[in-house]
């Protein structure tokens, strides 16, 4: 969430912020005359407040000098009837205040590329190389019906469209992958594993800034406030909710394993074959609380560090720059990782690296103290996916493809697989 006093000190540029993300700038002029009513109503509280102080002193001196006190006594009462709904009408602004603040995004950083759609989004760099096949690759469906990776059919019976059961090798590429990839992310990034909850709470799903804007993506319990952890962004940002963290612990880095859920509202009829668009899908998550003066570059860092997944891999990929049309609610500057996938013919997301800035750990309430000036700061929070699963999976099977219909397996995947190849039959 951002700063009210930022807003009232630079509407214009929070406007042109919304311009720039095709959102509605009008916000900002509702939330100045909201804010406006709140402190016209404020200063009348504190003018009702004055005149009930002194109208209670002389109370008292009229009781001490033995005169009677009644019309004031009266006065008195119709002040305090007129303090509390004064004070009624103050938390009704303050909320409505904050209602309008949810709906503003986060300030984009001034590097962030113009575009309306991901076609405005520039590609940073590149790298691997597909392989040449002397045969037309098949989309991994196939691949994975003839290896008998995963089964739709079952699995649609036990959930529905948009779930997966993943089959003997299958459920072992998918095991090892996130082991391997939590392995590689320890020893060589330094993370600390975390093992969250796949449930999360109304408080931590909008401190992280997924309510209200993405309320209709999430499942929710009924007649509870809980959700299915849509991303594992959300239960390892809130880690520190409310706490003051010491200045000497900062950077933290966490990384996550969690099942992910999506309603995918709105997405009917895209990408919808094999394990290109889920409702439940796996996904190992990185979280970095750091300094704010540090995020940008962390943000490089944890980019590098996600792109190391997919480079160890051995896929093409290219990283490319989110545009103001394609970048997150809560992110102030943001990545996104694609691998190629032949099979297919598509380039295929498998992870998004946002700096959130402060956004997230003001509505979280976390903080720390700034050793050179003594004063409490607000830490800033970044999140990348390292990286998430299905389409990681589809890639794999689609670029490392034989002819006689096998799969090889990757060498950094084959201590954990251990074998070389996916047979038919196998």
């Amino acid at each position: 969430m951002l700063d009210l006093k930022f807003v009232r000190e630079h509407p214009e540029l929070v406007k042109e912020d919304l311009r720039r993300r095709q959102r509605d700038p009008s916000l900002v002029d509702q939330l100045l005359e909201m804010d406006q009513r709140w402190r016209i109503s404020f200063a009348r509280q504190s003018d009702l407040r004055a005149g009930q102080n002194r109208r209670s002193e002389e109370v008292a001196r009229k009781k001490k000098s033995g005169e009677e006190p009644s019309a004031l006594l009266n006065e008195l009462r119709q002040l305090s009837e007129q303090i509390r709904e004064q004070n009624e009408q103050i938390h009704l602004q303050a909320d409505s205040i904050t209602r309008i603040l949810e709906k503003i995004p986060n300030s984009l950083h001034h590097s962030v590329p113009e575009g309306t759609d991901e076609s405005g989004n520039p590609r940073i760099r590149s790298g691997g190389s597909s392989p040449s096949f002397s045969f037309s690759p098949l989309p991994h469906w196939e691949l994975a019906k003839r290896l008998k990776l995963f089964d739709l059919e079952r699995s649609g019976k036990i959930a529905g469209s948009g779930f997966i059961l993943y089959t003997g090798w299958g459920a072992k590429l998918e095991r090892s992958l996130i082991s391997w990839m939590i392995d590689f992310h320890c020893q060589h990034h330094g993370y600390r594993e975390l093992f969250p909850p796949f449930v999360i709470n109304r408080d931590t799903a909008y401190g992280t800034g997924k309510l209200p804007d993405f309320d209709d993506q999430m499942y929710r319990f009924q007649n509870s406030d809980l959700y299915l952890n849509p991303t594992a962004e959300v239960p390892v940002t809130a880690l520190h909710a409310g706490e003051t963290l010491q200045a000497d612990t900062l950077p933290l880095y966490y990384v996550a394993y969690t099942a992910c859920f999506r309603r995918e509202a709105g997405a009917a009829g895209k990408d919808t074959r094999g394990l290109l668009r889920l409702h439940q899908f796996d996904k190992v998550e990185l979280v970095k609380f750091v300094r704010p003066e540090d995020s940008y570059l962390e943000l490089e860092n944890l980019t590098s560090e996600a792109e190391s997944i997919v480079a160890a891999l051995e896929l093409p990929y290219e990283v490319v720059e989110l545009c103001t049309g394609e970048i997150g609610f809560s992110a102030s500057k943001a990545y996104d990782i694609n691998v190629f996938a032949p099979g297919v013919n598509k380039w295929l997301e498998v992870s998004s690296c946002s700096n959130c800035t402060n956004f997230q750990s003001r509505r979280l309430n976390m903080r720390f103290r700034n050793p050179q000036t003594g004063k409490l700061e607000f830490v800033h929070t970044l999140n990348g996916s390292g990286v998430a699963l299905p389409r990681t999976v589809a890639a794999i099977l689609e670029n490392y493809q034989e002819m006689d219909g096998s799969v090889r397996v990757p060498r950094v995947l084959q201590p954990y697989l251990q074998v070389e190849r996916i047979q038919p039959g196998s």
